[in-house]
């Protein structure tokens, strides 16, 4: 894992290199004020001051009389908007510039410090990165305040972003459950991992789904609880399908090629938990993850199998392919019989939701609209945007059976991320507000600061109001 906390210092006057920033409003400006030999270097290379662009100067060319600036060069970088940085706004600086010191001139770097942390860092688990360049630190003043919540948050999204970079034959339910027995130890939580036949007998649709990968990856429910009883509780749930073959109802090759990030949920709400542990939120905290892989043998599950569930309802299997929500529900119902204040459940559950919002945006589903509202707000403030998408009751009788409670899949093309929502609606408790996040946890094309692969996607956001909710 990348040194978070090295990338980051309080500026106490040393030596580095200056970085000025600019927009497209500003860049004539800038312009005007430079010598000849800097504009005549800033045309050849083209630069206009647009977003995520850069370009390094040299340093007596520059107006600058700071004594503390490095003697070998600085840097001018274009933004979005100079006067409203955000958290990515320095992400193609982190990412491009030399190792060494650098300090913003004239300029805040509030709000700007994850963008600036996460760029640095790179998976490289199974390939040799030769060209790795060593860290480039920024240097802060008033925002070194916010350097111990930026790092948290990089921490967090790293973690994400490896877990599911990491194929299913080194991520699987057993995998999940040494990292979250790891993060029990760390921080003092009670692990439990339910297996076997009590998993069969006290959470069958978990058990349903695993069975056929039972002698080499055995489901399993995680659960790893965590604060002082008398806090208020909240659960986080999270899918944790290592491998999605899409069992019997099978997907083609290229619909598995990314199915090793079919446990992005958990990935999600593992590092959530991980950031409430480490903050020490005054909560009561359960988080749960049903660990499978939904693979195929001779007991694999059927469509029109019929599968009892831990909340008592029967349930017609439809589609076999259609399995998140199946363990999810078990987990949500062990998750509302403690009567949370709050259930927040992350997926990778539906293409449906995909084609609606694309990748960059998660569906997010909320029964409570104090609690909606406050969700999408914080991924406004920290630029984790969701989508809210309706739990329409109007679709519930695509979920009827003629013959179970309810399917698992509604026949037809229409509205399914949302008949999958409301399928998971019957297994939360009426009095707990819920929030099921939708996710894709990939990003197919890099963006500064955010290179292709595993990626989290309402995570930072799912994090801001927990802190706004429950926090001191």
């Amino acid at each position: 894992m990348t040194d978070f906390k090295a990338l980051i210092e309080a500026d106490t006057g040393q030596t580095a290199r200056s970085i000025q920033i600019v927009d497209l409003g500003t860049f004539e400006d800038w312009m005007k004020a430079q010598p000849d030999s800097i504009r005549a270097l800033v045309k050849a290379n083209q630069f206009a001051g647009k977003p995520d662009t850069l370009l390094v100067l040299p340093v007596n060319g520059a107006k600058n009389d700071d004594k503390s600036v490095a003697d070998d060069f600085t840097v001018v970088a274009g933004v979005q908007d100079h006067e409203k940085l955000d958290p990515w706004s320095l992400a193609r600086l982190g990412s491009g510039l030399p190792e060494g010191r650098y300090r913003l001139h004239e300029t805040s770097a509030k709000g700007t410090l994850f963008g600036w942390l996460i760029a640095q860092h790179e998976f490289d688990r199974y390939k040799d990165l030769p060209d790795r360049q060593g860290p480039s630190v920024l240097l802060v003043g008033d925002a070194i305040a916010q350097k111990d919540e930026a790092v948290r948050q990089a921490e967090a999204t790293a973690m994400v972003r490896d877990m599911v970079n990491t194929p299913a034959a080194d991520m699987g339910p057993d995998r999940l459950e040494e990292i979250v027995d790891k993060l029990a130890e760390k921080h003092g939580g009670e692990l439990k991992v339910t297996r076997g036949d009590t998993l069969e007998e006290h959470f069958p649709m978990i058990h349903g789904v695993g069975k056929a990968a039972m002698r080499a990856h055995a489901p399993r429910l995680i659960e790893l609880k965590w604060g002082k009883a008398d806090h208020p509780k909240i659960a986080i749930v999270g899918k944790g399908v290592c491998f999605d073959s899409g069992g019997l109802s099978m997907k083609t090759g290229a619909g598995m090629l990314l199915m090793k990030k079919d446990m992005g949920g958990a990935a999600h709400a593992i590092a959530l938990a991980r950031m409430v542990m480490e903050a020490g939120l005054p909560v009561r905290l359960h988080l749960l993850v049903p660990a499978v892989e939904n693979a195929i043998d001779g007991n694999a599950l059927r469509p029109g199998d019929i599968l009892n569930s831990r909340k008592g309802l029967t349930v017609e299997v439809t589609n076999t392919d259609a399995e998140g929500r199946l363990v999810l529900g078990d987990a949500l119902t062990l998750a509302g019989e403690s009567e949370p204040e709050r259930i927040i459940d992350f997926a990778t559950l539906t293409g449906a939701a995909r084609v609606a919002l694309g990748p960059d945006l998660p569906a997010m589903f909320c029964d409570d609209r104090e609690m909606a509202d406050g969700l999408l707000q914080a991924g406004e403030t920290e630029s984790d945007p969701l989508w809210q998408m309706p739990l329409w009751s109007g679709y519930d009788s695509m979920l009827s059976s003629p013959i179970a409670d309810c399917v698992n899949s509604a026949a037809g093309g229409f509205a399914g991320c949302i008949t999958a929502a409301l399928f998971l609606k019957k297994f939360t408790p009426e009095a707990v507000p819920w929030a099921h996040f939708d996710t894709f946890a990939w990003r197919p094309a890099a963006k500064p600061g955010r290179p292709q692969g595993g990626e989290a996607l309402g995570l930072r956001a799912s994090w801001r109001y927990l802190q706004g909710r429950f926090g001191d």
